[in-house]
This record gives structure tokens, sequence and C-alpha cells, in this order.
């Protein structure tokens, strides 16, 4: 379970966010404004910062976060409708790990937020390009020497999302010990130790939708 703290300037859309992470393997250890956080950050212990910028200008949001030095401390996930297309990077040069739009869904803020809390750098595919310039286009980033089955792939959108075994074979109608044999594949063929690595090898080859 991650811990987050969540940062926005309305109340209310700080309650918004707290309950969109409800029941999902976030831990919301509190929540604030950039100005209180910035007072009490030395008291928390969190493994990752959500902050809302919809509404405000996104490169007053970036030098805000620039001259804060949060990143330094915690993965730092951003909000935003006013990011330009194509353009992650100036906020990953901030210290920015991941730069969603405001009306993400809850499995897309937890896959971005545990990601982000493992020391990777979440990219939409639209900005993979501008992201990442010297990967030719021609070249597929989800390749494997044995792709994923489309049921895998299914199982390791749920761990994205923090749901267990139990849950996965409901929600799929599968036993827990085909569930079990999945994620066991899926671990093998991303060459992963743990289910945690098994999501951020996934995020990193474009095989989790964020």
């Amino acid at each position: 379970m991650i811990r987050v703290f969540i940062v926005a300037a309305s109340r209310l859309t700080r309650s918004r966010l707290q309950n969109l992470l409800a029941d999902h393997d976030v831990e919301v250890i509190g929540s604030g404004t950039v100005d209180s956080l910035a007072r009490e950050f030395a008291d928390i212990a969190t493994d990752a910062i959500l902050i809302d910028a919809s509404g405000e200008q996104y490169e007053v949001v970036l030098e805000s976060v620039a001259e804060s030095e949060l990143a330094s401390e915690a993965a730092v996930v951003l909000l935003t409708d006013h990011a330009p297309r194509g353009s992650p990077v100036d906020a990953f040069r901030e210290g920015v790990r991941a730069v969603l739009p405001s009306d993400a869904s809850a499995d897309q803020l937890v896959a971005a937020l545990q990601a982000a809390a493992a020391g990777l750098f979440v990219v939409r595919a639209s900005d993979m390009q501008a992201a990442l310039p010297t990967i030719p286009a021609t070249q597929s980033i989800d390749e494997l020497a044995e792709p994923l089955t489309r049921r895998e792939r299914e199982v390791l959108q749920m761990l994205a999302a923090g749901s267990g075994n139990k849950e996965i074979a409901a929600r799929l109608g599968i036993s827990d010990h085909t569930v079990k044999f999945h994620v066991a594949s899926i671990l093998g063929k991303l060459g992963a130790e743990s289910r945690t690595e098994a999501v951020s090898l996934g995020i990193r080859r474009g095989l989790v939708l964020l």
C-alpha cells in the first residue's frame, strides 16, 4: 500500500479525489493546499503527492513544484487540463513523475501513483514520442519474447489497479487458482519477481492503460 498526500486549492476537489481513491491499495494520509504542505512536509511520511492543478496555468504550476523542492522528497503526480499535448518532458525536468488529465479515472490514478512511487515516469501513449524521441515510431515498446494473452493483459490491468486475487477472480468469473496461474505466467513473461515489479514493467512497456 502506498501513502498519498492530496494537494488542491479547493476542499471539494480534495474530498472528491480522496473518495475516488477509496477502496484501492492507497492510503490517503492527508490533504491540503500547496502552502500547507510546504509547512507540514517535515512531519509527513508519504510516498507520493497528488497535485490537482486544474484551472491553473501549467507553467506556473511547474515553477511552484520546482521551487518547493517537494519532488526531491516524494513522487509528484500532477492533474491538469492545461498541459500542452505531447510535451511531458518539461514536467519531468521539474521533478514531476506523471501528468494526467483532471478527469482521470480511479484506476488510472492508482496505476500512475504506484508507478511514480516505484520511481518510474508515467507517459500517456499519445505523448510517448515526445517523451522518448529516440525510439523509432516503428518500434513497438511492448514486444516480448512471449506476448501476454488477452486474459493476462486483463489481469495485469487489474493488478495495476490494486485488485487482489479474489477480486480479480470474481470480476472475471474464474477461480482463484486460475488467477494465480495467470499472475505466475505474467511474472515469467515480464521477468518480474513481484506483482509490483510486474505492474511497473507493464507500464514501461505500454501494457497497462493509464
